[in-house]
């Protein structure tokens, strides 16, 4: 059976008789947007989860952001390495397989209670995410026309945020006990009766996570046995580090983009609950409800993007959006309230096309300089470690509702891209 061709440069098809597999192919490539949005989205639940079964604070909280998204900075490069010397297929195999065996570590790390084994099952299942994202961003990208590559990647990127709203939706609610006490209450319970609770909830992230890691292998199992359609691919056997790729401009400012993006993401969801609960004095269960909100939002965010983008120059689109952004974080960060938190998914509506948008524009005619240029971009996700210690910090010193001037500076540098490139 012939097989259709993709050219990396052009995005064309060689042959239409391979349509079918390329087809399949594309829906598996997707189901990878879902997946690693299931999660990373489950981050704004485990931080309040595991603030109450490990008794963090709000700066000890932020570690587990910091583990998830660090491993993208370290990842990065060698799954790059590993896509040039095999093939984006093999990549993708890898980072399910690594995902999955950190999302099985949860088991042992919720009946130890352990919060140091929690961030090393974390590192490990972003680990795994590294190698999707690294992959799966410029897979679907050359996966046809190149004139439609930033609708075809914000459209991937839409189930992204169906994940998103999977975790925070429904996962959340099996995850979180909405049981709250205060520091005086816990302080005044007999140890016993307080162990018992604590491994309580420990405990029920136990088979959510079991679930994740199965579904992860499934995957995996389905990628060995499907047939893709070959694709032009660059091969190297050495770890090449194409530094290189820094001499164009827009691919530089691209990677500071992102990085600044990524952490507000993270910032934005991640303190959700917190913030809800300190400025519009919500319980827990209320918040984690508008937090599926939010994340649905963000989800429709990709969609609606997707359809401007027709009418719309992608970086005309970015620069209104960053602006919106800035504006609704300055009231809810100045003002805050039940108002400033009913914003926050208007502000996940706005950003919800920037990590695509920003990625095709920085990836933006380089060539066989794609591989290299997409592990720079995935490892500027390390923005998610870093910048939500500087919130977690400022919520530590002062509290949680100034802290989101954190994220509202990212979209300020995010804007700066936008209208350098506008």
């Amino acid at each position: 059976m012939d097989s259709t061709m993709i050219d990396v440069k052009t995005g064309a098809t060689a042959a239409p008789s391979g349509n079918h597999s390329l087809k399949v192919a594309s829906v598996l490539i997707i189901s990878l947007f879902f997946l690693w949005a299931l999660t990373g989205n489950l981050i704004p639940v485990l931080i309040p989860h595991l603030r109450k079964a490990c008794q963090l604070n709000d700066f000890q909280s932020a570690f587990i952001d910091a583990a998830y998204w660090i491993s993208y900075f370290f990842f990065a490069l060698p799954a790059a390495w590993l896509m040039r010397k095999w093939s984006y297929k093999t990549g993708i195999i890898t980072g399910l397989l690594i995902a999955a065996t950190g999302a099985v570590l949860f088991f042992p790390a919720a009946e130890w209670r352990s919060f140091g084994m929690f961030l090393f099952a974390l590192f490990l299942v972003a680990a795994g995410m590294t190698f999707l994202e690294t992959a799966a961003n410029p897979y679907i990208t050359i996966m046809g026309s190149p004139e439609t590559a930033v609708q075809r990647l914000n459209f991937a990127q839409a189930f992204n945020g169906l994940g998103a709203f999977v975790a925070a939706f429904f996962l959340s609610k099996v995850i979180l006990s909405g049981k709250e006490f205060t520091h005086e209450q816990l302080n005044s319970m007999q140890p016993e009766v307080l162990n018992a609770y604590l491994l309580s909830e420990a405990r029920s992230v136990q088979v959510p996570y079991l679930v994740i890691a199965g579904v992860l292998v499934l995957t995996a199992i389905l990628f060995m046995v499907v047939r893709f359609p070959p694709i032009q691919e660059e091969h190297s056997d050495g770890l090449q580090i194409n530094f290189r790729v820094f001499r164009h401009a827009h691919f530089r400012w691209g990677v500071l983009a992102q990085f600044a993006y990524v952490g507000a993401q993270v910032c934005i969801s991640s303190f959700f609950i917190r913030y809800a609960g300190y400025s519009g004095h919500m319980p827990e269960k209320e918040a984690t409800t508008l937090l599926g909100i939010l994340l649905l939002c963000f989800m429709l965010g990709r969609y609606a993007g997707t359809f401007f983008m027709r009418k719309i120059a992608p970086r005309r689109l970015l620069l209104w959006y960053s602006i919106a952004c800035v504006l609704l974080l300055c009231y809810s960060v100045g003002v805050g309230g039940r108002t400033g938190v009913y914003l926050l998914p208007a502000v996940e509506f706005f950003m919800s096309i920037m990590f695509p948008t920003i990625f095709s524009l920085a990836i933006h005619d380089l060539g066989n300089e794609t591989k290299s240029a997409s592990a720079f971009l995935v490892m500027s996700i390390v923005g998610g470690a870093l910048i939500p210690l500087g919130l977690g910090a400022v919520s530590y010193y002062s509290n949680v509702q100034l802290g989101y001037i954190v994220p509202l500076i990212c979209f300020v540098v995010v804007g700066y891209y936008a209208w350098q490139k506008a």
